[in-house]
């Protein structure tokens, strides 16, 4: 399709106008960056081939989710980097879920690193670059009109549904989902408005962990300056069924460029 207007260009992705009103496309770069969260350093870097992994990892859960009733802004895949969604005003809102003690959890409760927890746990952070996403209260989303309190119970939620389903999924593929952040959006058709999932969902924003050995198959690879980078997601993608058995894919695959 012709390039068309950017509108916005992010860490991971850049957002393009869509073919038709009411929709945009999301390209799927390259490019990893990671912030300090008190164990690692804010670092950046190219894992090249990144982009393409990513769009067809996203695309797949995007599409397993809408089969079981979560409402998604995913509409197709366009090619092999770039899909099609459906244009929301984004709640600023990072919502994370986590179901394993990891990253700067760990830290912030002086707990070992890979001990499950006792239930699920939610947490909201406020998406602000300049604040570092600072962790943050429902009191603190509904005195500054962030969201109203029935969006947050339908963010906590439908994260629950996407928690209890994508870990089952995982597992059966032998890898245990760790934690993972997702945003929500709010979609308006004719009067209507309704809470989507938005953005993406991939190892960029999820930590999926071997369920034998406990290898991380996702960014914090890189995050940790660790080998085999490009592997990891590869083998994510692999267990999902999008790369074949034995063979490699569309292109050479994800490496790092530093």
């Amino acid at each position: 399709m012709a390039r068309r207007r950017q509108l916005f260009e992010g860490r991971a992705k850049v957002i393009f106008e869509g073919p038709e009103p009411g929709t945009l496309v999301a390209h799927f770069k390259d490019d990893a960056c990671s912030e300090s969260n008190g164990i690692t350093e804010r670092k950046t870097g190219t894992i090249i081939g990144k982009g393409v992994i990513n769009n067809r990892i996203s695309e797949y859960l995007m599409t397993k989710l809408s089969e079981v009733g979560v409402p998604t802004h995913f509409v197709r895949s366009l090619n092999m980097r770039e899909q099609l969604v459906r244009a929301v005003e984004i709640i600023p809102l990072k919502v994370v879920v986590r179901n394993v003690v990891a990253g700067s959890f760990a830290e912030r409760f002086g707990l070992a690193e890979g001990e499950a927890l006792p239930r699920s746990i939610v947490e909201l952070y406020y998406k602000s670059d300049q604040l570092k996403d600072p962790l943050v209260l429902e009191e603190h989303v509904t005195a500054f009109g962030w969201a109203s309190p029935f969006e947050i119970e339908e963010m906590m939620s439908l994260s629950l549904r996407i928690n209890d389903f994508l870990s089952g999924l995982f597992m059966g593929i032998g890898i245990r989902l760790i934690d993972f952040k997702i945003e929500f959006g709010r979609l308006y058709e004719s009067d209507q408005m309704r809470i989507v999932l938005a953005d993406e969902i991939s190892p960029d924003n999820c930590r999926l962990w071997d369920a034998k050995t406990d290898e991380k198959l996702d960014l914090d690879r890189f995050r940790r300056d660790m080998d085999k980078i490009a592997e990891g997601y590869q083998e994510v993608a692999r267990r999902l069924g999008i790369l074949p058995e034995n063979g490699e894919p569309d292109n050479p695959g994800p490496r790092l460029v530093k």
